[in-house]
């Protein structure tokens, strides 16, 4: 059966195997990565001075009272033992329950992460598309105001920390012009546009220093690709000269952004703790931040295993989309 792509044209069996070599040699270092992360995070989680069933049992509680609750939780076992278990647990789908509210750690998880997956793929399309259009803008006018316009605001948009955006979009967009909502959640079920503007101020917040990278990376990548010869050669033929930019120089110079962008993932992940503190969103990062200070062990384990692994995830994408964006890194594999 011959595999048609979104030009309708065949592709063939080796155009195939490249990006899926690419993918699995992604999985196949993810795992080790992923094994070293959890036992750390586990070895952390183990190593905590806390004592959970003296917790919640309370003062009152008998030495005897807490020997049982310690059996319960599987606290009397050895740490390797408990971590062998934990992940034998977590790879079916079970990631144990809550210490204090017995709830499962799983079903916690499964509310609130498509919050922060909401946060984190809107961010993600803003600095995707607001650094690609200034990235090519300003590749195109090199050299010009335009272009230097753009690197001065880049820069300065590298600098900012998220939560000072997210405070200064909650001034100019909550306050003075009360036209978004300074924080708070509504599901997609309330409708779509009430969700979206609960989205923006968020969204913008944690992707204003990802778009100012991508911009410049992009502006970098295009600018020594538009003199190429195979550029030059295509204008020459005649070709639009969107044609040649969008379809020649950028699927060639994106490459460099294309990898920033996908090191930004973590970092978009990890400062979604902050920007849902600040909003007050309902997601994985106010929900780890909460089990933490509370010394929920099991929640916090379970929330940093999904966060891993949709980092890793996001990583082996990322290493499949270079595999067709450059040549170079085909002829590698």
């Amino acid at each position: 059966m011959t595999t048609i792509d979104l030009r309708g044209r065949a592709l063939s069996p080796a155009a195939l195997a490249r990006p899926l070599a690419a993918l699995g040699r992604a999985l196949l270092i993810a795992v080790p990565v992923l094994l070293v992360s959890t036992s750390i995070t586990f070895l952390l989680g183990g190593l905590t001075e806390q004592d959970p069933a003296s917790v919640v049992l309370g003062d009152s509680a008998t030495p005897a009272d807490v020997a049982r609750m310690r059996e319960v939780f599987g606290l009397d076992r050895p740490l390797p033992a408990r971590y062998a278990l934990w992940l034998w647990d977590a790879l079916h789908g079970d990631l144990g329950a809550s210490w204090f509210t017995k709830i499962p750690v799983a079903q916690s998880i499964a509310e609130r992460l498509p919050v922060s997956l909401s946060v984190a793929a809107g961010a993600l399309l803003i600095a995707a598309v607001l650094g690609s259009v200034s990235g090519v803008l300003a590749a195109v006018r090199q050299g010009g105001p335009l272009d230097r316009a753009v690197t001065v605001v880049t820069s300065v948009l590298a600098t900012v920390p998220g939560f000072v955006a997210a405070v200064a979009l909650i001034t100019v967009f909550a306050l003075l012009v009360p036209v978004l909502p300074a924080g708070g959640w509504a599901p997609p079920s309330a409708g779509l546009a009430t969700w979206a503007t609960f989205l923006v101020l968020p969204c913008v917040a944690l992707s204003l220093d990802a778009a100012a990278d991508v911009a410049r990376q992009l502006r970098t990548g295009m600018a020594d690709t538009l003199h190429e010869n195979y550029v030059v050669g295509a204008r020459v033929r005649g070709l639009p000269g969107w044609r040649v930019v969008l379809v020649h120089a950028l699927r060639n110079g994106a490459g460099p952004a294309v990898a920033v962008l996908g090191m930004h993932v973590p970092r978009l992940i990890g400062g979604a703790v902050i920007v849902e503190t600040v909003f007050a969103l309902p997601g994985v990062g106010e929900l780890t931040k909460t089990a933490a200070l509370g010394g929920d062990v099991p929640v916090v384990q379970g929330a940093l295993l999904v966060t891993i692994a949709v980092v890793l995830l996001s990583s082996a994408l990322v290493n499949v989309l270079l595999v067709k964006l450059r040549p170079a890194a085909r002829r590698e594999i």
